[in-house]
């Protein structure tokens, strides 16, 4: 008789349509717009059986002020609300389900089906509303926090919805392929976490025409505002404070907001400032200089590099003394635990150190599968990929027989040598590789080997996932600040590539709150490399 069953694998790929999709902001929203509008309409269609639909109604001017009902929060952070016809939606930012508010109207996309308004009050509060919980003046008008409304245990449970919807709408795999995703990791400080802020502003006080020696009357020269952008517009939010940076970071602020103040004149244009923490340990047991103590934590002084602010926290062996750090080129130190990371002040590291310590021991903990130590040929080996300046090679290596990070940018593999060599790591390698052919030059067999992977918020390039699947790790942590593009990366990897057999299988995916206060969650998806379904040859009668 002839075997006339499917492969197992056969309809559990990423549908080719869905692949397609591309999962920027609007991508996401637009998303959350059709799922809302199908769900009303299938609804509709079962309550009202044959009977037709209303005719659409015309939509209200823009800039005038109405009445919404919030139905859905998107994975934008924006409150969803439909219209009086069900037929179209209002985007309403600074709000919760069940929130009756009023609200401006901005800008109509017909052909979308959707609305930007601006959210003016509240007329009645949803159930998980609670504007206690709000601390910030200028939250409901500055595009950086949506949830500070929201209690932070319903905050987590909306970002968990997030990597849920991420891997429904964006992977295009079968539920049946995706495992259960997990609670999301809280970060230990849902206010003051920000070691890094960059507010800006749009105009200088340089005299726009005028001579360098023509003397301008002060109070001609007015000092734009300095801070965020206004949520919906193109124009800048004069911000004195921001509740999300961290204590040194927010009295950097206000120091650079002096300094720009004093020296406006010399700005011709407008510019971005930093602000940025960094960390020196200073033991208790001797007296050291100010120098002496930056030469001990990795850096050499750079002056006039911080803003002069000194916040100085009492250990148990050593005290700990918080700089703001405005110099880009300057070296900022971060410790995660016992270990000292050294990096250029504007170059990438992650902005909330207080989650740092529980998500890198969440990573220790997943790197090994269970029952390695009986594999014959067990995985220790760490290959990370886009490493930057080390954080994972790092915190890492001493899981591992031999580790090695690879970053096509040099900076960041000059920094995280001199990590290595800070953190007394002699087993642990960094190399600058092209990104055509980052690995090529492994040195480490594939079957014992895990990758890490940490790719920007734009995801993986279709040919570094080729590389991927054609190096075939073992095991691979996918960490990622989109998961809406970490979910179409994952789908590519659970396709695999049949022509050499092999293909890989979620194991966890799970959410990490990085930013509370905001709609941003960050992924952590756990794979295993494995091979397509055996089909039995037809069985001959």
């Amino acid at each position: 008789m002839p075997n006339t069953a499917k492969k197992p694998f056969d309809g559990k790929r990423r549908k080719k349509a869905e692949s397609k999709k591309s999962s920027g902001h609007d991508e996401v929203l637009l998303t959350d717009i059709d799922h809302l509008l199908k769900r009303h309409r299938s609804e509709q269609d079962q309550s009202n059986g044959d009977r037709h639909s209303p005719p659409p109604r015309a939509l209200p001017e823009t800039f005038t002020e109405i009445e919404v009902t919030i139905s859905d929060l998107s994975s934008t952070g924006d409150g969803l609300a439909l219209s009086e016809n069900k037929d179209h939606v209002f985007v309403v930012p600074f709000t919760v389900p069940g929130d009756k508010v009023r609200v401006k109207v901005v800008r109509h996309f017909p052909p979308l089906s959707y609305s930007m308004t601006d959210f003016l009050s509240v007329i009645e509060p949803g159930p998980t509303r609670n504007d206690a919980l709000i601390g910030c003046s200028y939250f409901g008008k500055c595009s950086g926090c949506q949830l500070q409304m929201m209690s932070y245990e319903d905050q987590l449970a909306h970002k968990r919805r997030i990597v849920e919807k991420a891997y429904a709408n964006f992977s295009g795999l079968i539920p049946e392929l995706i495992p259960t995703i997990g609670d999301t990791f809280a970060s230990p400080m849902q206010f003051g976490y920000r070691t890094k802020l960059t507010p800006h502003f749009a105009n200088g006080g340089g005299g726009k025409g005028k001579k360098p020696d023509v003397a301008e009357d002060p109070a001609e020269v007015q000092v734009p505002p300095i801070g965020f952008t206004y949520k919906n517009r193109r124009m800048d939010m004069d911000i004195e404070d921001c509740p999300l940076g961290t204590d040194i970071v927010r009295r950097g602020l206000k120091s650079e907001r002096k300094r720009v103040a004093e020296n406006i004149r010399s700005y011709k244009r407008g510019a971005t400032l930093l602000m940025r923490e960094s960390t020196t340990r200073v033991p208790k047991d001797k007296a050291v200089s100010t120098a002496e103590i930056k030469q001990m934590n990795g850096v050499t002084p750079t002056p006039g590099a911080d803003t002069g602010d000194v916040i100085r926290v009492e250990r148990d062996n050593y005290i700990e003394e918080k700089r703001c750090i405005t110099d880009n080129n300057a070296t900022t130190v971060e410790y995660v635990d016992d270990y000292i990371f050294s990096n250029k002040a504007g170059a990438f590291f992650q902005n909330n150190n207080s989650i740092l310590s529980g998500f890198t021991e969440y990573i220790r903990s997943q790197a090994i599968p269970a029952g390695n130590d009986q594999d014959p040929r067990p995985i220790k080996y760490l290959l990370d990929a886009y490493s930057g300046s080390g954080l994972f090679t790092i915190t890492l290596s001493p899981l591992f027989k031999s580790s090695l990070g690879v970053d096509v940018a040099g900076d960041s593999i000059t920094s995280a040598r001199e990590n290595a060599s800070a953190n007394n790591l002699p087993s642990t390698g960094f190399a600058a590789a092209d990104a055509a052919v980052l690995f090529k030059d492994v040195p480490y067999p594939a079957d014992q080997t895990l990758l890490v992977i940490d790719p920007p918020r734009k995801g993986c390039s279709e040919d570094f996932l080729q590389q991927l699947l054609e190096f075939q790790p073992r095991r691979v942590v996918y960490v990622s600040c989109n998961v809406h593009t970490q979910a179409r990366d994952v789908a590519v990897m659970v396709q695999g590539d049949e022509k050499k057999d092999i293909r890989y299988e979620i194991e966890s995916i799970r959410g990490f709150d990085f930013f509370p206060q905001t709609g941003h969650v960050e992924g952590v998806a756990i794979l295993n490399r494995t091979r397509f379904p055996r089909v039995e040859a037809d069985a001959k009668t």
